[in-house]
């Protein structure tokens, strides 16, 4: 019974972190260029507000709960204040407020990302399962919260105008307030930011960041363009959220291969499971750049999910092998990742998409030829430079 109880627990955290998450960050964009009339600039700054957080608060909350503060406290707070602040950006419909709101609100959740998975691994050893049996909700509640919204938009009589992936969000934030109060006691282990930092000093450490850094610049093609992108080849607005689910379902398949078969990551290697995510993504954008048939644009999206569990996920189980159970370490890869990455991400596509834009039209094949060169220079370098191989 303690056994499941922890598990579920985990399992619950998990799914309502990436379900709050999944509410809004897919489909916003088509809100934001739709409703509201922003620009691709303007989207990629609201986008930002994520990222830039990222680029802070991960290591000063690491900091804080290595030194002095229950990790499960800290995730109380933060989705509290964060349930409050995606209600208020619902309500807003100018750049600047908007602006403002949804940068309050990073700041809050951007450390929950990588404190959740350091929880997460703090209490592994206790259930004695790979790591992927309790990642494998991470899918499932991104996806869930998709098909949630979708179902909530074909009954409504009239079209979304898009807040309603933010009130959602609300109230999965006031549900993840309630899980984090049953979570296990996860103290302060005294990790300095300092030992995370000396991380750098391993070389092969220095260039999975680096490639992390650059093959997530590329991902904002996905978030920012994929919503725009998926009405221009004729999918209903309503049916967004699910298309885009497809991402998470694939995802999930991933994460139950690699839950059943514990021998199948250390057989692959880091460095080709790693790889083979950067590929996977490639795909997707040359499926992108093809642009028909809907079918195969709307199919290609199972590659993001691959390729998310690949590099990301597997990601985080290197980053632990390198510093277990390090909540700084973890904050780390999230500045690194989730910050730079996908901030600069989000202004590189931002910029591109702008000046990709023929009156009202984008010239959508252009812009995703730009990720898939990136990657495949990615894909190149990490295979020559990392020579990481156990998994």
């Amino acid at each position: 019974m303690e056994w499941w109880s922890l598990y579920i627990k985990l399992s619950a955290m998990m799914f309502l972190q990436y379900a709050v998450w999944g509410a809004w960050a897919p489909v916003l964009a088509a809100r934001l260029m739709g409703p509201m009339k922003m620009s691709g600039k303007q989207t990629g700054w609201i986008y930002g507000t994520l990222f830039l957080a990222s680029i802070v608060t991960p290591l000063l909350a690491g900091q804080l709960v290595d030194q002095w503060l229950a990790t499960q406290w800290f995730l109380v707070g933060a989705h509290l204040v964060g349930a409050v602040l995606t209600f208020l950006a619902s309500r807003q419909t100018r750049f600047v407020p908007m602006l403002i709101v949804m940068g309050a609100y990073s700041l809050v959740f951007a450390p929950t990302i990588p404190l959740t998975t350091s929880l997460m691994f703090a209490h592994l050893g206790k259930l004695g399962i790979p790591p992927f049996r309790i990642f494998i909700w991470i899918p499932i509640g991104w996806a869930l919260a998709g098909l949630g919204l979708t179902a909530w938009r074909r009954r409504a009589k009239q079209e979304s105008d898009g807040r309603d992936c933010l009130i959602l969000a609300s109230v999965l934030s006031f549900a993840m307030v309630v899980c984090c109060l049953f979570l296990p006691d996860t103290p302060p282990k005294i990790v300095s930011f300092i030992d995370a930092l000396s991380l750098l000093k391993n070389p092969q450490f220095l260039i999975f960041l680096i490639v992390s850094l650059l093959v997530t610049m590329q991902l904002q093609f996905y978030y920012l363009g994929t919503a725009p992108f998926l009405e221009a080849v004729g999918v209903q607005q309503k049916n967004v959220p699910a298309a885009m689910s497809i991402a998470q379902i694939a995802q999930m398949g991933a994460m139950a291969v690699l839950a059943a078969i514990p021998t199948l990551l250390p057989g692959l290697g880091f460095r080709w499971a790693l790889t083979l995510g950067i590929v996977l993504w490639m795909g997707m954008y040359s499926c992108y750049v093809a642009s028909r048939p809907c079918w195969l644009v709307v199919g290609s999206m199972a590659l993001h999910g691959l390729a998310y569990a690949l590099f990301i996920n597997v990601g985080w189980v290197y980053v632990d092998k390198v510093a277990p159970g390090s909540a700084s370490a973890q904050g780390l890869l999230s500045v690194v990742t989730f910050g730079l990455g996908m901030f600069l991400g989000t202004q590189v596509t931002g910029i591109v998409m702008d000046r990709l834009k023929d009156a009202d039209t984008f010239r959508w094949r252009a812009i995703f030829l730009v990720p898939c060169v990136a990657l495949l220079i990615c894909a190149v370098v990490f295979v020559a430079l990392f020579r990481v191989d156990a998994g």
